[in-house]
């Protein structure tokens, strides 16, 4: 099976829209010990948590957010580390656990945007396409397949290619697909729009935005 692909559009953005909501906000003016934030105009939200964010040092800031953003998944300890550590490093780019990066992603934008710049900045790519195939897939297509489409396109150095190529070439089951891609969303008519890191996909990746990719299907050993 081939996939025919045409990149419409890559937006590099330091901030995705509705990663926090009124809700959010108001809980976490209260864990910064602001009152009342529930009486508040949304609009003066975030000048609040400027203000109230300002009491306090930036890893402790950090620990607070992470905590209110990561607390399932990450235990006191990893918060406390993560708080300290992504003051220095991008670590919504760095930890192990790739599930967790679109997370961390959101919390450090966060903190960055609040301290004026004293955490890393991070970006996140937006990326409108349109998709066909020579050959109709069963369901919906999938963060893998678009993954696997997008490498005809890819440069070889792209850091997609050079940590997953085994998994794009169908060597091995591509189980990372699903944290890579944050969001897929299907816009109808074979249009699609994803959100990533740009740590895995930005501009420079595509040496084309016109491409055909071959789709090599992972198939499972049954003695594995």
């Amino acid at each position: 099976m081939k996939f025919t692909v045409e990149i419409k559009d890559i937006d590099t953005v330091n901030q995705l829209p509705n990663s926090w909501t009124k809700a959010d906000k108001v809980t976490l003016l209260a864990a910064f010990n602001f009152d009342d934030a529930d009486q508040l105009p949304e609009n003066e939200l975030d000048e609040m948590i400027a203000l109230a964010i300002s009491d306090f040092e930036p890893n402790e800031a950090a620990e607070i957010v992470l905590t209110y953003r990561l607390s399932e998944d990450l235990n006191e300890g990893q918060i406390q580390q993560i708080s300290n550590d992504m003051l220095l490093d991008k670590i919504s780019e760095e930890y192990p656990e790739i599930g967790l990066h679109d997370k961390l992603f959101e919390v450090n934008q966060f903190l960055y945007k609040a301290y004026n710049g004293k955490f890393p900045n991070t970006e996140a790519s937006i990326i409108d396409f349109n998709l066909k195939t020579s050959n109709p897939i069963a369901g919906i297509i999938t963060k893998e397949h678009v993954l696997k489409a997008f490498s005809g396109g890819l440069r070889e150095h792209s850091l997609l290619k050079r940590m997953f190529h085994e998994h794009l070439d169908g060597q091995q089951e591509f189980l990372e697909a699903e944290d890579i891609i944050w969001n897929l969303k299907d816009n109808g008519d074979h249009n699609y729009q994803l959100i990533t890191s740009d740590y895995w996909l930005n501009k420079e990746d595509f040496e084309a935005l016109e491409f055909e990719s071959d789709y090599h299907e992972f198939v499972k050993n049954e003695e594995d």
